[in-house]
C-alpha cells in the first residue's frame, strides 16, 4: 500500500494534463454543437418558409386550374 502512495503524486501531473486535455476537446466540440444549432434553427425557419410559399402556389394553382375547368369544361386551356 505504502508503494502505491507514493506513485499517486507522481501520476497526479499527468491525470491533470489529460482532464485539461479532455476538458479542451469538450469545448470544441460544444462550439461545434452550438454552430451546428444555429444552423439548424435557421435551417429550420426556411423550411417554414418555404412550406408557406409551397402551399400558396399550390392553393393558388388549385384555384387557376378551377376556373380553367369552370372556363373550358375540361382540360384544354
Amino acid at each position: 500500500a505504502s508503494s502505491r502512495l507514493s506513485t499517486m503524486p507522481s501520476q497526479k501531473p499527468r491525470q491533470i494534463s489529460h482532464l485539461q486535455a479532455q476538458l479542451a476537446q469538450l469545448s470544441a466540440h460544444m462550439s461545434d454543437l452550438e454552430s451546428l444549432m444555429r444552423m439548424t434553427a435557421q435551417q429550420a425557419q426556411d423550411m417554414k418558409q418555404l412550406g408557406g410559399y409551397s402551399g400558396a402556389m399550390f392553393m393558388a394553382s388549385s384555384k387557376v386550374l378551377g376556373e380553367e375547368t369552370v372556363k373550358g369544361g375540361g382540360g384544354a386551356a
